[in-house]
């Protein structure tokens, strides 16, 4: 569709709307003010009517009547006129003969007039009683026909002005399309690659002002077009310069990462044997507890391997008096030999021998598994973890791992309380979360002075698996709770702590992609939270 017949469409369109919209409220303002002019005119002939045959109606006095019947049709457009009396009986009436013999039915409205005839009635009454009324008619042809008459004439006028409105946008429309073809014409020679086109300007409305912008841009254009080409000249010379140093660079750089992977896998070697001092750190904290610890169980493992030495010799001469007695014949020999195995029997106390042996066996066997575990959680403490050294493991079962290598350090002034709940298996590194743990417990105990309580809990949260420790120890201040994951900060005397433990914490459950947070009050405990992502299949790096 062209812009002339857009032009053309839309003013008619809008004028269209404007015209019906006006007209409309004009007619309408019309009919209304002639209906209600009419309705007033109305009430008022029949107020008057009723109110001048009262006495005449009264007094039966029917010539009166007829009179001003007679002189009420003189109004214009009155079509006819009635007088009824008290038994509905016609005391008088004149007018359109053929109106009269119609049935009367007032109209409350003039909408509402189907015959064109306006009936309207007035009762007549004197103190509260009826005597009779009223009825009239008015004409509303004329008045019908005047505004019939009026939207015909708006009807002409409207569509007059539209055909003007249509004539004045097509010339319009004419002229913009031809200013505008010039225009198009100018910018396809551009668009082919001709800078030297020129479009004449003529008069001075926009359109002109239009025709000259484009030419100051034709003019723009043909600069930068003329200064582009000269910088790409300039491009292409530096393009060959910059290739030899590009190829400086790479190899600079290619130094330089060598360099920078190298000193990265130095930083995570020194990061490794940073943790590992740290853990022989924690366990040579615990080394004399855990002498202590190993020697009570071989202390009653040695004593009862002496028992059981002398319960052996003792068997070992009841076995050989018994061999001698099988290989004596002779009756007397025979009894003498069974008289002294009685003796023997009696000195040994072989009875309380068969009783002792399960209970020293026992004894020995749980000291055993006691030493067995403690050297086991000491290996596993002072091994070395990397991050790629992930397995599925128990949460639950590196607390209790953790809590029977540290136990001996907290038992004597701590009561240790665990709240385990079942967690799913996840995928960590268990020596890590140990040595968090390790870390975790041997600084609460520290916090508490003289007798205090450890509460250890596990949960589920949604995705996450968290562990508490809780301390019932001095607490930790409000200044100093933002610092304790800083390297070599410690509140600890000199001598005591080296500060790395909680940074070392903090970096290990990082790697988990975790988190370890805390929360203290002074003088009331600390309560640190080990919060890991469950993790139920390991991500296979490429």
């Amino acid at each position: 569709m062209s812009l002339r017949l857009k032009t053309i469409i839309g003013i008619a369109c809008i004028e269209a709307v404007l015209l019906i919209l006006l007209v409309s409220m004009t007619l309408n303002y019309l009919r209304t003010t002639n209906y209600e002019a009419l309705t007033k005119r109305a009430s008022t002939t029949i107020t008057l009517f009723a109110t001048t045959t009262k006495d005449a109606v009264l007094s039966y006095d029917l010539a009166s009547l007829d009179a001003f019947v007679r002189e009420v049709l003189k109004n214009p457009d009155l079509v006819y006129a009635r007088v009824i009396g008290p038994d509905k009986s016609i005391f008088a009436q004149s007018g359109d003969a053929a109106v009269l013999q119609q049935p009367f039915i007032a109209d409350h409205s003039v909408e509402t007039v189907t015959d064109g005839v306006f009936d309207a009635f007035a009762e007549i009454s004197e103190g509260g009683q009826v005597y009779g009324r009223v009825e009239i008619g008015l004409d509303i042809s004329s008045m019908n026909a005047t505004i019939v008459e009026a939207e015909n004439r708006s009807a002409l006028i409207a569509v007059v002005e539209m055909s003007l409105v249509a004539l004045f946008s097509f010339l319009l429309g004419g002229y913009l399309t031809k200013q505008l073809n010039v225009l198009h014409s100018a910018a396809k020679s551009i668009s082919d690659g001709d800078l030297n086109i020129h479009v004449s300007v003529r008069g001075r409305d926009e359109i002109a002002d239009v025709a000259d912008a484009f030419n100051t841009m034709v003019d723009n254009l043909r600069e930068a077009s003329a200064s582009r080409d000269q910088f790409e000249n300039d491009l292409k010379e530096l393009n060959r310069s910059l290739e030899q140093r590009v190829l400086v660079r790479t190899e600079e750089l290619r130094t330089k990462n060598a360099e920078l992977e190298q000193a990265t896998r130095d930083i995570k070697e020194a990061q490794a044997k940073l943790l590992h001092s740290e853990k022989m750190a924690s366990v040579g904290v615990l080394a004399a507890g855990v002498a202590h610890e190993i020697n009570n169980p071989i202390a009653f493992i040695m004593s009862n391997l002496q028992s059981l030495k002398q319960y052996t010799h003792n068997y070992r001469s009841l076995i050989e008096a018994y061999e001698e007695a099988s290989s004596l014949t002779e009756p007397d020999e025979r009894a003498a030999q069974q008289q002294k195995i009685q003796q023997m029997y009696d000195e040994y106390d072989v009875e309380f021998i068969n009783e002792d042996l399960d209970d020293l066996l026992g004894d020995s066997i749980e000291g055993a598994e006691r030493v067995r575990d403690i050297v086991k959680g000491l290996r596993e403490f002072s091994h070395i973890d990397t991050v790629s050294a992930q397995s599925q493991c128990d949460l639950n079962e590196c607390i209790k791992s953790t809590l029977k290598v540290v136990n001996n350090e907290l038992k004597y002034h701590c009561d240790i309380k665990t709240e385990l709940n079942e967690l799913p298996l996840t995928y960590c590194c268990p020596g890590q979360i140990n040595q968090v743990l390790l870390n975790l417990l041997l600084n609460a105990g520290q916090a508490i002075e003289g007798k205090g309580r450890i509460t250890v809990r596990s949960v589920q949260r949604d995705n996450k698996l968290e562990i508490e420790v809780e301390d019932t120890g001095t607490g930790i201040p409000a200044e100093q709770i933002e610092k304790i994951f800083d390297p070599f900060y410690t509140s600890k005397p000199v001598g005591k702590g080296t500060g790395l433990g909680l940074a070392i914490s903090y970096g290990i459950i990082h790697e988990h992609n975790g988190e370890l947070r805390v929360t203290s009050e002074p003088g009331k405990g600390s309560c640190f939270t080990i919060s890991l992502p469950l993790i139920r299949e390991l991500a296979i790096s490429e």
